[in-house]
């Protein structure tokens, strides 16, 4: 309370105009979904928003920490933003922030490390912009995290992505983003459906639904994700809606059946596997068996047979053994998705999976990545192709080099034809008409 009333106060008395801030987003969708938020809280103290290469009075980097190289990669953002003005105050913000703000701190030239609360007033600490003697730290500890914010994206893409929910339960062995979100929380339904409002007042046809585990939302509201979908099918002027990743365990019948159904939800889906073998999972302590995410691939498959189906997987994990690897691929191989996010496994401190006993090496992870990788080229091409020849609608969202455009259709494949401004953010029905050198479809507009 005290935090916000500072913030509160501070911004009745400071007055940040013709101060330009500049803003450079890592990792996931929520991040990007967040950064708009605490972009456009700046402005409204009056800072001007230009882009992260320009001179700016303010840099504001919201980090990523979900691998060894998110912490790598926001590292030398940082430092970049200290080139491009070292007069410049530079803040740092999200998962690696609150995780390892004392590293960060030691990085020349950073003035604030806020963690995963504080991030959202930043206005309450900037003061008079002036570059700080010493890196200020300010963080919650984990257990006092519960404060959610609200958050969707505006003014940078013709599709917004609206946060639902925030923090993790599930103490996944690899993973750290419950360490540094918190445990799993959410607004109310009513709340979320006037988030969404506002994002189609804006212009948006279409919202994606980001968080760190989107099928717990309910669990702080005695709610479901189920009735939220129900209530985002009616927002009115709201004409796509695609969900994030989901958890297989809490994809339900009645959630696909939903989607399968609905005009408005898309026949798309994001689903994190992790590995192809039940050994491995346990070691994970993933809440799920490879028979249960086999029962929801042929599900979405009866009900939607034309749907896009994307699968996260890690490979080398400890404890995957060259056999069980294999067990994973042939799994997957074996299952009708049309994508995969394949990662090496990359060891995060204070997590139980450093504990088990056998490590693959670096450079057999990465081999083992590249096969998922080849993998996935195979399948999404085939998934492609299962698909030419038929009309869809396209929302188109920029320009692409020369004269095209590119958008996607409802089942997400990826579109580009000549390029049309008053096509843009416009949904156009399209013919899909062959596959191109560099992995998209053309397509034709149909008149």
């Amino acid at each position: 309370m005290l935090i916000l009333c500072c913030f509160s106060n501070f911004i009745q008395i400071m007055n940040y105009q013709g101060k330009k801030a500049a803003f450079f987003t890592l990792g996931c969708k929520l991040n990007f979904s967040e950064t708009s938020t605490i972009a456009h809280t700046l402005e409204e103290v009056g800072f001007e928003k230009v882009d992260f290469e320009e001179k700016a009075d303010l840099y504001v980097i919201n980090t990523c920490s979900v691998t060894n190289s998110g912490d790598r990669n926001s590292r030398n953002i940082i430092r970049r933003a200290v080139r491009n003005n070292p007069d410049a105050m530079v803040v740092v913000v999200g998962c690696y922030a609150q995780l390892k703000p004392g590293e960060i701190g030691h990085i020349e030239g950073v003035d604030l490390v806020l963690g995963t609360q504080e991030k959202f007033h930043i206005p309450a600490w900037l003061g008079d912009l002036q570059k700080r003697e010493v890196t200020e730290v300010h963080t919650t500890r984990l257990a006092n995290i519960k404060d959610y914010h609200r958050s969707f994206s505006w003014g940078d893409r013709t599709r917004s992505f609206l946060k639902i929910q925030d923090g993790c339960d599930y103490y996944c062995s690899f993973c750290t983003i419950p360490y540094a979100r918190g445990k799993s929380r959410n607004d109310t339904i009513e709340n979320t459906i006037a988030e969404a409002a506002k994002a189609v007042s804006k212009g948006y046809k279409e919202v994606i639904l980001t968080g760190v585990n989107i099928g717990d939302f309910g669990k702080s509201t005695g709610e479901n994700f189920l009735d939220l979908l129900l209530a985002l099918e009616k927002v009115e002027g709201l004409h796509r809606l695609r969900l994030g990743s989901i958890e297989p365990n809490l994809l339900k019948d009645e959630i696909i059946q939903l989607a399968a159904e609905s005009e408005v939800i898309m026949p798309h889906f994001h689903i994190p596997l992790q590995a192809g073998s039940d050994e491995v999972l346990s070691l994970m302590k993933r809440k799920y068996s490879v028979g249960l995410f086999a029962e929801r691939i042929h599900r979405i498959r009866e009900l939607a047979p034309h749907a896009f189906i994307g699968v996260d997987v890690i490979a080398g994990t400890n404890g995957e053994t060259e056999e069980l690897f294999q067990e994973s691929y042939d799994f997957i191989n074996s299952l009708e998705v049309s994508q995969l996010h394949a990662f090496p496994y990359s060891e995060r401190s204070g997590t139980q999976a450093l504990k088990i006993p056998w490590k693959v090496p670096v450079e057999e992870r990465k081999n083992r990545t590249q096969k998922y990788i080849n993998l996935s080229e195979k399948k999404l091409r085939a998934f492609y192709e299962r698909n030419l020849g038929t009309e869809a609608r396209v929302l188109f969202e920029e320009q692409t080099q020369g004269s095209l455009m590119e958008g996607f259709t409802e089942n997400y494949i990826r579109v580009e034809a000549p390029y049309n401004p008053d096509a843009i953010n416009q949904l156009i029905r399209v013919k899909l008409n062959s596959i191109l050198p560099n992995g998209n479809v053309r397509g034709t507009i149909v008149v």
